[in-house]
Formats: C-alpha cells, structure tokens, sequence
C-alpha cells in the first residue's frame, strides 16, 4: 500500500504555509480577478477548463508525465491547494492522500469537490467475480474500489455536472457562464457515447486483454468484458502461473492483441503479447496528457475517440 501522510505533518505543513498563502492568493484574486482552481490530474483539469472557460484560471496539480496512483503532494503542493478558491478532484479512491490534506486546510478559503461524488464505484472483488467465469482470478490484494470512472463517456457527463454545482456555488455571479460551457461540453461527450455505441454494434467477440484493471466502467457501459494482467495498482506483478492462466484464456478466445497504457511500462504486456504471437497497442486511460500532446490538439475526446479504434481491433480484426 502506499505512504500516507499523517495528519499531524500535513497540519504543521498547512499552519507554517497559512499565512503567507493567504496573503498570495489575495494578491493573485486581486491581478486578474479571477478564480483560482487547483485540479489533481489530466481528465479532472481537462473537465474544469472546458466548464470555467475564460473566468478561471484552472491549474493542474499532478505533472502529467507522472503516474497519479504513485504522486504524493510535497509542502509547495499543499501550499497551492491553500491558496485555490476551488480544488477538484477525483476520488478518494484515486488520490489516497487527500482526505489527510482536506481534513487539516482552511475550508473557509477553498472549496473542495469530489468529482465521483455520488457515482458507484466498482469493488475490485466484483471485478474479479465479472471475470471468474472466463477464468479464475487470483485475490492477491487488498479490497479496493476502482477510481477510473472518467473513462467512461456517460460517468464523464456526471463528473462534469458535479464540477459544474461546485463552481456555481463557489461563483453564483458566473452561474448562467458555467452552466452553458457544461451543456456544451457534455454534448460532446453525449456525442461520443453514441460513438461507441455505433461502432461497436455487432462485435463477434466482446473480451479484451489489459496490463492494468483500469478500463472496467468503460467496459461496463458497452458490454464488454475487461481481462486484466494486473489489478488495480499499474505496479502490480503478475505471477508466472497468473500470465499461464492468461495465455491459455487468450489462446481460447482467439485475442490477438494485448493493451498497456503510456504512463505505464509495456514489460508485462509484451511478455504476454511474446507468448501468444500477439500485437501490443496502447490504451490510453488518460491519467496524464503531455504539453506536446496538448499542443497538437489531443484532449480527452480524441483520445478516447482513438482508444475506440484500437479497442475495435480485439473485437473485428
């Protein structure tokens, strides 16, 4: 399991930090008059902005060339978080370290949303039991609920709306700004839902193979069945019988191609992908987009449009 920062550091840390925070974040306020929102990683910035549009000024917290599941906040980071009039995130789930941040942070200054909020995440055991009657799963750790919601283009639309409900109630004077910016960009994503569902209608076969168990809501929602190497945890290592079993369930299905993510090492999949005489492609789970990736144009939606077209090489080729 990973570190978590005991409360007791993370209230000294924000004590020592309060007051110069503050004094800062009233001067920032002042520059441009405009609000300051801290997002954690890739999809929770990518959500705001396209919400807040012009009268914020959205910030991303987690560096996008780093694993989220691995990131830990330093001092300067909790400073930041102070200074935020709003801090979104996603889950607790995903961001372990947050509820010790939120607990010792002046409340009275920054807002937090949880963009899950009121979303029903997966366990990692019935995630498991979808799968046992494919093969067997073998429980190797810890019970834990899946945070990857976002890669879902129906759970995406709620993560927008909850973002939407808190900066209205952080900014009711840009109420009508922020609502029309959410309709437009859940029509978006309204959009590409229905892009799934036209381009995968009539799919022979509906499993597919991934390094890492972060595809599950978005398997959900199009009737597809997720078989992952690893768990939850990118860093998980699956044994010598795990990869066996696997093998043995690809050779049966006739899957041809083996996913792993960018932020993730591609090791485990090309071992299977080896074994097989199978193709590796990526799956992007959009935990980080690069500032080059930014620049030429890639966002949540092509991406995602992108993961569709090599999603469909498991289910037509």
């Amino acid at each position: 399991m990973k570190k978590r920062y005991s409360l007791l550091l993370v209230s000294m840390i924000v004590l020592i930090l309060a007051a110069c925070s503050n004094e800062t974040s009233e001067k920032e306020k002042e520059d441009d008059g405009k609000l300051k929102i801290m997002t954690t990683f890739y999809p929770m910035y990518e959500f705001t902005k396209n919400i807040a549009g012009d009268k914020a000024d959205v910030e991303l917290l987690i560096p996008s060339t780093i694993e989220p599941h691995d990131w830990e906040p330093t001092p300067k980071d909790i400073g930041n978080i102070q200074k935020a009039d709003l801090f979104v995130y996603n889950s607790d789930d995903m961001e372990t370290w947050v509820s010790d941040i939120t607990a010792s942070i002046d409340s009275s200054d920054v807002s937090v949303v949880e963009a899950s909020k009121g979303i029903k995440l997966i366990e990692e055991d019935e995630e498991a039991e979808e799968s046992e009657e494919e093969h067997e799963h073998e429980h190797e750790h810890s019970h834990q609920a899946d945070p990857h919601v976002w890669l879902s283009p129906v759970l995406a639309q709620q993560e927008v709306q909850t973002i939407t409900d808190a900066l209205v109630k952080v900014d009711p004077d840009n109420k009508a700004y922020y609502e029309t910016e959410s309709s437009k960009y859940i029509e978006k994503l309204k959009a590409l839902d229905e892009e799934y569902k036209t381009e995968l209608k009539g799919i022979t076969s509906n499993e597919f193979i991934t390094q890492h168990t972060a595809f599950s809501y978005l398997a959900k929602e199009y009737g597809l069945v997720q078989v992952p190497i690893a768990g939850i945890s990118p860093d998980e290592e699956p044994s010598a019988a795990k990869l066996a079993e696997l093998k043995k369930f690809a050779e049966e299905h006739k899957i041809n191609v083996i996913y792993f993510e960018e932020l993730t090492s591609s090791k485990v999949a090309e071992t299977l992908a080896n074994e097989l005489g199978a193709d590796t492609e990526v799956l992007n789970a959009l935990e980080g987009l690069s500032d080059e990736q930014q620049k030429a144009g890639e966002d949540y939606i092509t991406v995602m449009e992108e993961n569709l077209k090599q999603l469909k090489k498991s289910f037509f080729e």
